[in-house]
């Protein structure tokens, strides 16, 4: 299907469920008419089968209805058979490379494999794990990440995109089909959250295989958080999405937490009541183009639209709450008050008329639609009138009697507001169902920096915890931002393993990378440049080599509200 062609595309009509055909992993169906389900991985050694026993109880009593354990070596699929008696629900074996690893993980019980075909050698070594899966009920994920396509790929793209990793999803899955084999789901992830958000879209209309939803490295605390309400919410709400993981560098039972707080918001945030028709959307779900506008001024120092960034605004009751507490280099802080600003409130379900296109717009509140839809629908109006006025996105167009739980707020304005960003639309953002003063500057902020539209902080790309990694991602990563928290502007990857690491931090500044047991590698860029660095010296290294480029700034003393 050409990328232009958007004569049946699900999100611009009455948002319903991406119809998907219906796998069983192990006991439970994914796809089709069966609910969404929550997944997450254990992180301990496999082949400690009792304390890989006790992981997955935690995991059980906090929700999951998946667990994938990894399988690198012989010891762990051994432990299989004890760890799979153990668990109440299915095991997934995350297999990567090992063809052998596969046939034995199959024939211990594993419900699912996780294993892109493609990668496990000749022709005879596919056939062989794909007959032992379907000898012993097993079904399988192919598992694309932007960070380790295949060089073939890499060469015909020139970099990380959503259309290679759509192909070797494809390619990987046509493997299973000229066997014979359909028992599969699919998942592209990306750290990012643009990039996943397309891949997901362009696969949905290429294939009816169920979709295992997430954005990879997402981190950890509220950046991780956001970052995973963006990229899965914005797909749920567009009712893609079959089974989910929200990846945090946390304890693993805390993200089923967020997997069930996030799908509880769905049904609130998604269209289930306004059709919009296909040729009216202003946007192409395949790749990410910011909607073009052009530059007007906010007030008299502060300018959107155009090249300018995203910018944030306050209500007048937010801007008296935190004015006194900013200092004048602070990075977060209020750059309009809405009051003061000269904007159009629109109802976009009625018609109306614009004049200029130096007038900044937004949808009024009390508009009776899901904020995302009315947002999409007025960007559409504009478009059909011929007008590319700047936009203003709010968070929420009608406000809950109880204010929102904070880590509520926080979900509901990452999913809108990332939602339409990921759409190309959005000039400045007002952030309300926070109701903090402080915390709402705070999240509009953290939005724009997770969304990679802006950069006032560091930046750490971080993976999630599983059996691979080589250290505590928990205590490196908290050691690495007590000593790096303050470099405005710098990316930051923290990668457990090299399976995925290198290519998934291929945008960062710095990379710190488990090479070998207590052993760290770091990079520049893509180029490794320190290898085999002892544990306890790494993060000084680190240091050394910010320094080293010329990226590192000593901190400033006494953070306050306008600090991150």
């Amino acid at each position: 299907m050409s990328s232009n062609d958007h004569t049946h595309l699900r999100p611009w009509r009455t948002i319903e469920r991406r119809v998907s055909r219906k796998i069983r992993v192990g006991t439970v169906e994914v796809g089709g008419d069966a609910p969404i389900t929550v997944q997450s991985m254990t992180n301990t050694l496999t082949s400690d089968a009792g304390a890989t026993i006790d992981q997955i109880r935690r995991l059980e009593e906090a929700g999951a209805d998946i667990v994938r354990v990894s399988c690198p070596d012989e010891a762990s699929t051994a432990a299989l058979p004890t760890i799979v008696k153990a668990s109440k629900v299915p095991i997934v074996a995350d297999i990567h490379f090992h063809y052998k690893r596969g046939i034995e993980a199959a024939k211990a019980g594993a419900a699912c494999l996780r294993i892109n075909p493609g990668n496990i050698g000749r022709p005879d070594r596919v056939r062989d794990v794909i007959q032992a899966a379907r000898d012993y009920g097993c079904s399988m994920r192919i598992g694309v990440n932007a960070g380790s396509l295949e060089p073939h790929l890499l060469e015909k793209y020139g970099e990380p995109c959503p259309q290679a990793m759509v192909e070797s999803a494809l390619d990987h899955a046509r493997i299973l089909q000229d066997h014979d084999f359909h028992e599969f789901k699919i998942s592209v992830k990306a750290s990012d959250i643009f990039m996943t958000v397309a891949a997901y879209q362009m696969l949905a209309e290429a294939i009816d295989c169920p979709l295992h939803v997430g954005v990879t490295e997402a981190g950890e605390g509220e950046d991780g958080r956001i970052k995973s309400a963006i990229g899965i919410g914005s797909l749920l709400c567009d009712g893609l999405g079959d089974t989910i993981r929200v990846s945090l560098t946390e304890d693993s039972p805390r993200e089923l937490e967020v997997c069930a707080d996030l799908l509880a918001q769905i049904p609130i945030l998604s269209n289930s009541k306004f059709e919009i028709r296909n040729s009216e959307f202003p946007f192409d779900p395949f790749h990410f183009e910011k909607r073009e506008t052009p530059e007007i001024e906010l007030n008299e120092n502060i300018k959107c639209g155009g090249e300018q960034l995203i910018r944030v605004v306050v209500t007048r009751a937010t801007f008296d709450k935190v004015a006194p507490k900013i200092r004048p280099k602070d990075d977060v802080k209020p750059e309009a008050v809405y009051e003061d600003l000269n904007i159009a409130e629109l109802d976009p379900t009625q018609d109306f008329e614009i004049n200029c296109e130096t007038q900044l717009v937004t949808v009024k509140d009390g508009v009776n639609l899901p904020a995302i839809t009315a947002f999409r629908l007025l960007a559409a109006k504009l478009k059909k009138l011929g007008r590319n006025n700047p936009i203003l996105l709010k968070d929420c167009i009608n406000f809950e009697a109880v204010p929102l739980e904070p880590k509520i707020a926080l979900l509901r304005a990452s999913v809108v507001i990332g939602a339409l960003l990921a759409d190309g639309i959005g000039d400045a953002i007002l952030v309300r169902g926070e109701a903090g003063g402080g915390q709402s500057l705070r999240l509009a902020y953290n939005i724009l920096q997770a969304a990679g539209c802006r950069s006032f902080k560091t930046d750490y790309v971080a993976c999630p915890s599983c059996g691979r990694t080589l250290f505590n991602l928990q205590t490196v990563t908290a050691r690495i931002k007590a000593r790096t928290e303050h470099l405005k502007g710098v990316k930051i990857a923290i990668m457990g393993c090299i399976v995925n690491g290198p290519g998934e931090m291929a945008d960062a500044d710095f990379g710190y990378v488990g090479g070998a047991p207590n052993k760290i590698n770091l990079y520049v860029g893509k180029t490794p440049i320190k290898f085999n660095i002892p544990e306890a010296e790494a993060v000084e290294r680190l240091v050394d080599l910010i320094k080293e480029h010329n990226k590192w700034v000593e901190p400033e003393p006494a953070d306050t509200v306008g600090r991150h």
